[in-house]
């Protein structure tokens, strides 16, 4: 009995560490006002020996949006708002098709960058664990249209998100890794003009 005691006592007395949860995560990607680095994203299609890699630059505002500035192998930059998904062409800011498969992932990435796990929980069943300074997220689908498309979705970061990789139905895969993200109190002039235009 005196052990039984001892441990109870011991238990009240030790300050339990609190579990990291889904509202601790959102809480922390979503405190920065700007988070921006660079991106290397991996497309491993079933077809191809070699994954089809990309490079850029993103830049995320918390009352603005998302800028994606692809760089490599062909400059591209797009905008994700409120509004919507834009693309930039010679004519300026562009609006894409919002039922497209590349809108819909966009969103989706956006979505993970900002925690917004709210929005998530709509479409995906989220399970996060770690702490932290280190923590993993898995998304599986919830809705018949995202079953057919995605198995799951890996998100793994500390203070930022530094890795996302969506496994597809069919076999194919992208990995996105933001291992250099750092925040930021304001956009530079030229960022706030890219989500003023």
């Amino acid at each position: 009995m005196k052990r039984v005691l001892l441990a109870l006592a011991l238990l009240v007395n030790t300050p339990l560490t609190l579990a990291f949860g889904l509202d601790d995560l959102q809480k922390q990607l979503s405190e920065p006002a700007v988070v921006k680095g660079p991106f290397i994203q991996e497309k491993h299609l079933r077809a191809l020996p070699q994954p089809l890699l990309s490079k850029g630059h993103f830049v995320l505002a918390r009352d603005h949006g998302l800028l994606w500035l692809l760089q490599a192998p062909l400059r591209q930059d797009y905008r994700i708002d409120t509004q919507g998904i834009a693309r930039r062409d010679a004519n300026g800011w562009q609006p894409l098709p919002s039922q497209s498969a590349g809108a819909q992932q966009n969103r989706l990435f956006f979505a993970v960058l900002q925690g917004d796990s709210s929005g998530l929980q709509r479409d995906f069943e989220l399970s996060l664990s770690g702490e932290a300074e280190h923590w993993q997220l898995r998304l599986v689908p919830r809705s018949l249209l995202l079953k057919q498309v995605f198995n799951r979705i890996d998100i793994n970061g500390g203070r930022y998100v530094e890795r996302i990789e969506l496994s597809e139905t069919q076999g194919d895969s992208t990995v996105l890794r933001m291992p250099e993200s750092s925040g930021a109190a304001a956009l530079s002039d030229a960022e706030r003009s890219d989500f003023a235009d």
